[in-house]
């Protein structure tokens, strides 16, 4: 594990943040070194909701910061990772920040297309009423 210059309570608390942002944004962009250690437990977590029971979910709330985290992980990222055995997250590589040359990427969810498609067929159907 990197330590990025910060103590291992932090760490856990960035890791935790950047893991919740993920889930909640379904895309953000981060460091490399950041993103690689944040997709382990992307990936992690995504396993333990593939399960569904409570136990599962209450594991998740303990590793998330936000209880919309959670909902939106059980009811809508789990179900589309189904299939899946592994590789829930995909990092795209944007080059250098102009300040201190860091490495930048996007880390997103491989399945970004099924998780936007719910999402506009529910506008489509306001937009029909």
């Amino acid at each position: 594990m990197k330590k990025f210059g910060r103590s291992s309570e932090h760490r856990a608390m960035l890791m935790k943040s950047l893991v919740t942002n993920l889930i909640l944004a379904e895309s953000i962009k981060t460091t490399l070194p950041k993103a690689k250690e944040a997709r382990k437990d992307a990936d992690k977590i995504v396993t333990i909701a593939k399960k569904g029971d409570l136990a599962a979910r209450r594991l998740a709330a303990s590793r998330l910061l936000q209880p919309k985290a959670v909902k939106k992980l059980f009811d809508k990222i789990a179900p589309a990772m189904k299939d899946r055995k592994g590789g829930y997250t995909r990092i795209v590589k944007l080059g250098t920040r102009k300040g201190d040359a860091a490495e930048m990427c996007i880390l997103q969810w491989t399945c970004a297309a099924e998780l936007a498609a719910p999402a506009a067929t529910e506008e489509q159907a306001k937009e029909v009423k």
